[in-house]
C-alpha cells in the first residue's frame, strides 16, 4: 500500500524512500532501479568527476533520478552542476557547505533543491536560501556527518522547517525506520547503507558482505580514514565506517597518523585497489544491524514500504488501553 506524503507528491513518486547519493556507490544503474521501483534514486556526484557523472547520467536512461553533490566540490569544478542540470533532473541534493551560491541556478533550471543538514541552524539557513526539501541527517548514518542523533534531530528540524517537507537520514534501514520518521513529523526517508548492500550497488562483494555481518556496535566515527585518503574534512565533520584492523591500530593516535600520512596513505590506496577491507574503509552506518542479505534494490524499496505501511495501519505489538 503506497504511503502518500508531501514528499511523494513533490517528487511525483510512489514511496517516500530516497536513495542516499553515496559517492561512487550510488551510480546511474542503482539510482534508476530505485526510481523504477517507486522510490527516488539519486546519483552520487560526490567529490566531482565530470566524465563519471556524464556516464552515469547516461546509464540512468529515462528514469527520473536526481543528482547529489558535496557542495564544496562544485567550487573546484563549477561545471559539475551545469552537467547535471543539462539533463533536467527533478531534483539536486546539496550536502555540506553553503547552498546559497547554487540555489539560483538550480531553481532557474526548474529542479527542486534538496538540502541535507546536520543541525537546526543549518536547516534554518537552507530554508532561508530556498530549500524545497530538507534532509535531517543524524550521526548514526554512514559517511560524513556531525553529532546529533536522528531521533531527536528530526522533530527539531521539522519544527524549524516551517512547512518545508523533511526526510530523515541516519540509521534507517527498514520499514520501522520509515514509520518512526513519519511519526516524528518527517515526510520520508533517505537511505544509504541498506542500498549499499544490494545487488546493483557499485562496490566489492566483500564490502557488502562485511555490512551484512556487522553490528552497529562495530562502527566508528572518526577522521582516521580521511587522513589515510589525504582528504581531511573541516570540523565538525567526521565519518562513520565499519571498524577494522586499520581503525583499531590508529584509534586515538590521529596526530601520530598525520606524521606518517605519506606512507600510510600509500598503503591505504593499495588496499582500496586490492579490496583489502582490513585496511580500506567500508562506509556504513549503525543501521547494519537490520541488514542480513544482499537483495535487488527494488526488493528493498518494496520491503521498506510494505513494512512501514503495515505498522502505520496499526498491525504492531501494542494496543492503547481506554482505561485510565
Amino acid at each position: 500500500m503506497p504511503i502518500a506524503t508531501r514528499l511523494t507528491e513533490l517528487l511525483k513518486v510512489q514511496h517516500p524512500i530516497l536513495l542516499a547519493p553515496m559517492d561512487l556507490v550510488a551510480d546511474g544503474r542503482l539510482a534508476a532501479t530505485v526510481s523504477r521501483a517507486g522510490g527516488f534514486g539519486i546519483i552520487g556526484g560526490g567529490y566531482g568527476n565530470e566524465e563519471w557523472l556524464r556516464r552515469e547520467l547516461d546509464a540512468a536512461g529515462d528514469a527520473r533520478v536526481g543528482v547529489g553533490f558535496i557542495t564544496w566540490s562544485m567550487a573546484k569544478n563549477p561545471r559539475l552542476l551545469d552537467v547535471a542540470l543539462e539533463r533536467k533532473p527533478p531534483a539536486i541534493i546539496l550536502s555540506f557547505g553553503d547552498v546559497k551560491p547554487h540555489a539560483g541556478k538550480i531553481k532557474r533550471a526548474g529542479a527542486l533543491m534538496i538540502c541535507q543538514v546536520q543541525t537546526v541552524e543549518q536547516a534554518k539557513d537552507a530554508a532561508a536560501n530556498g530549500a524545497d526539501v530538507l534532509v535531517a541527517q543524524g550521526a548514526e548514518g554512514g559517511g560524513h556527518g556531525v553529532a546529533r542523533g536522528t531521533f531527536a534531530l528530526i522533530p527539531a528540524v521539522v519544527d524549524a522547517a516551517r512547512g518545508i517537507p523533511v526526510a530523515a537520514a541516519g540509521g534507517v534501514a527498514d520499514g520501522r525506520g520509515l514509520a518512526a520518521a513519519l511519526m516524528l513529523g518527517a515526510d520520508g526517508v533517505l537511505v544509504g547503507t541498506r542500498f549499499y548492500a544490494t545487488q546493483e550497488a557499485v562496490g566489492a562483494m566483500a564490502a557488502k558482505e562485511r555490512i551484512v555481518a556487522a553490528s552497529g556496535d562495530k562502527t566508528i566515527r572518526s577522521i582516521l580514514f580521511d587522513i589515510a585518503r589525504r582528504n581531511v574534512w573541516p570540523a565538525p565533520y567526521t565519518g562513520r565506517v565499519l571498524r577494522n584492523e586499520f581503525s583499531e591500530r590508529w584509534r586515538g593516535r590521529e596526530a601520530e597518523l598525520m606524521q606518517h600520512q605519506a606512507e600510510e596513505a600509500a598503503r591505504y590506496d593499495k588496499a582500496r585497489q586490492e579490496g583489502d577491507f582490513d585496511t580500506a574503509a567500508v562506509i556504513a552506518g549503525e543501521g547494519v544491524d537490520m541488514i542480513s542479505d544482499i537483495p535487488p534494490a527494488a526488493e528493498v524499496v518494496e520491503r521498506i514500504a510494505k513494512e512501514a505501511a503495515a505498522l502505520l495501519a496499526g498491525s504492531n505489538r501494542f494496543r492503547v488501553s481506554e482505561r485510565a
